[in-house]
């Protein structure tokens, strides 16, 4: 897999307005597996926007959050700023990168939303090589699928379906992915880490938010926050496919709001065997 630069060109504020949240309870679920203290590194792989090394710099000494998109890493130090986090630096590399990039050792490593961009095996042999004893991989999700879907909040949900209809008169049946196409990996994370020394890996889950709530504008942003609607692949046409989709969702809404439910936040973890120095 090499990398395409415009896989997500033009969609790093649309990532910080439109992508849901992880679960309000993700930070206390590694806290408690993995006895986070304040002390060691975290370093973010394919960070975005600082989603996940924002909201976890606090629990360690330092983070370094590694993104190839430049626009990315602007956003990411931009709230990082807002935000006050000191702790936090950014670098523009690949995760393939990581042997030649000399950034030290980790007590932590994550991927949010992001190992599937990966040479995942490859991707995962370089981790385990910057992990210190002990240490540990997570990775990441939204995961839909099997888990219990709470009671709406009020709002109707975001018709998914209909946005979809409209971006296939647009962009054709086959989901884009910068200049080529969405190409899913074989298998599940879980199976890519196995064939590492990593090993199979536990799978931990913590509820997701039931009650997130998007203006029109903010299901917008997050269909164009992703690989398959970024606002490149429309040309020209972008100003169009946004006011279709506005008004389908405004027709469908007499408030104009719906509930975003992303599913619980799902966590696969990963240790090297050994002790943390005492």
């Amino acid at each position: 897999m090499s990398y395409d630069p415009t896989i997500y060109r033009g969609a790093a504020t649309h990532y910080t307005r439109g992508r849901p949240p992880y679960s309000t309870q993700l930070t206390a679920v590694l806290e408690r597996v993995l006895d986070l203290d304040g002390s060691g590194r975290l370093l973010d792989v394919g960070c975005g926007p600082g989603v996940l090394a924002l909201e976890l710099a606090s629990r360690f000494a330092e983070a370094v959050g590694v993104d190839p998109d430049a626009d990315m890493l602007a956003e990411a130090a931009r709230r990082a700023e807002a935000a006050g986090v000191r702790n936090v630096r950014w670098l523009r590399a690949l995760a393939e990168d990581l042997p030649e990039l000399d950034l030290g050792t980790f007590r932590l490593v994550t991927f949010g939303q992001s190992f599937q961009w990966t040479r995942r095996e490859e991707v995962a042999e370089h981790v385990y090589d910057i992990l210190e004893p002990g240490g540990a991989v997570a990775l990441v999700v939204h995961t839909v699928e099997g888990r219990p879907v709470p009671d709406d909040p009020g709002a109707p949900p975001i018709p998914h379906d209909v946005v979809l209809e409209i971006l296939e008169q647009y962009l054709g049946s086959s989901l884009r992915a910068g200049q080529g196409y969405r190409s899913p990996p074989p298998d599940r994370y879980e199976d890519a880490l196995a064939r590492t020394r990593f090993g199979v890996p536990q799978v931990h889950f913590a509820p997701g938010r039931p009650d997130l709530i998007q203006n029109v504008d903010g299901v917008l942003s997050n269909y164009h926050s992703m690989s398959f609607c970024a606002p490149h692949l429309f040309g020209d046409r972008l100003d169009d496919f946004d006011h279709e989709v506005r008004a389908a969702l405004t027709a469908r809404s007499e408030r104009g709001l719906f509930w975003d439910w992303p599913g619980d936040t799902e966590i696969l973890i990963a240790r090297k065997p050994g002790s943390r120095p005492s």
